[in-house]
């Protein structure tokens, strides 16, 4: 080792060292751990959708769950599980809660007691109507839960608030998929088709916001249908539609107790089996806030945006996490309670928008 100039030697033990601490290094969080590329991802959809939707006129609900379908290859990628399952539940609870702006008890009381008792009359046969054309078309119970809350309430916020009672241990994504996009047509064609038939019927203003409201499932196409009728029957629908809306959280309430916890409730306080999920109590907090304190225009009108921004962003995310080839598997049959439920709500909301609003 003698004549060896080590000064002239290059940094070899340097060299070593910094491999060896390299190699011993705490790791970096691995990017799949972030929120960030699954929400990215999740936010350019739901841009897309709105952009569509302003500019065409087409239900942004749909076109999220269209757009997120052709993206679903994205979940191959682990760093977008996070942000998608951030998206798909977290979204969805806040908008479900900021969903209670929109509604007060004055609304419910100022429909009367017939009407409101003939729109709960509707609900239970729409819900019913769902369960038996689930079982019919082979389904399972959880998919006629879902669909029958979907087209009783109040559509797709209905279904996701469902859902996250359900879980996807039951049912599957793609079947949860499927009755989003079944319940965002009905409704579109529903806009379209309601308005001339209640006048082809000869139905008056009062009437026709009554069938309007209480038989198309989601809050924006059944608003728009009853003014397409007149203003007067808008105004009509959108009391209907919004006492719908207030039955949400007594439908999922009861919908947790009838079905459990995923994981069964043996064990459980009973305290615990009966309580509500969070965001359902957090609606209906948000409710009594909007009934007791007068919320000003403009922040009602920002907190709906932000809604439905919200439920949105679940609705694609959750498009994206479906798989193809299950809701090719789904086919039609997956859409059957749908259909059926709709039908029997139109039929029940027109019996008593006869009989009973006349």
């Amino acid at each position: 080792m003698k004549g060896i100039d080590w000064d002239a030697t290059p940094h070899g033990g340097d060299l070593f060292g910094e491999l060896h601490l390299a190699e011993n290094a705490k790791a970096p969080p691995p990017e799949r751990d972030s929120l960030i590329p699954g929400l990215m991802i999740c936010g350019v959809g739901s841009a897309a959708a709105a952009w569509l939707s302003d500019h065409y006129g087409f239900p942004i609900i749909l076109l999220g769950l269209l757009i997120g379908l052709s993206l679903n290859f994205v979940t191959r990628d682990p760093r977008t599980t996070k942000g998608l399952d951030f998206a798909s539940r977290t979204c969805l609870r806040a908008g479900i809660v900021v969903l209670g702006l929109q509604v007060t008890f004055a609304q419910i009381q100022a429909l009367g007691a017939t009407p409101f008792a003939a729109l709960v009359v509707v609900m239970l046969l729409t819900f019913g109507a769902a369960l038996v054309f689930a079982r019919a078309s082979g389904q399972g119970r959880y998919a006629g839960i879902l669909a029958g809350g979907a087209t009783a309430i109040c559509g797709a916020s209905a279904a996701l608030a469902l859902y996250g009672v359900i879980g996807k241990e039951r049912l599957s994504q793609a079947q949860f998929a499927l009755t989003l996009v079944g319940v965002s047509l009905a409704s579109a064609l529903a806009m379209s088709i309601y308005p001339v038939l209640a006048a082809e019927l000869g139905l008056n203003d009062q009437q026709a916001g009554f069938l309007i409201g209480a038989s198309i499932h989601d809050v924006a196409q059944a608003i728009g249908g009853g003014y397409a009728f007149s203003d007067s029957a808008g105004s009509y629908a959108t009391i209907v539609k919004l006492s719908r809306v207030a039955l949400l959280a007594p439908v999922v309430a009861l919908a947790s107790l009838w079905l459990g916890s995923v994981g069964g409730d043996a064990g459980r306080p009973i305290w615990r089996r009966l309580a509500l999920p969070w965001f359902i109590t957090a609606f209906l907090a948000v409710v009594t806030i909007n009934s007791l304190f007068p919320i000003p225009a403009p922040v009602k009108d920002s907190a709906l945006s932000a809604s439905k921004g919200l439920l949105l962003l679940a609705v694609t995310a959750t498009a994206m996490r479906s798989r193809m080839d299950l809701l090719m598997e789904l086919g039609w049959k997956a859409v059957a309670p749908v259909i059926g439920a709709t039908l029997v709500s139109f039929l029940a909301s027109l019996l008593f928008a006869v009989w009973l609003v006349a």
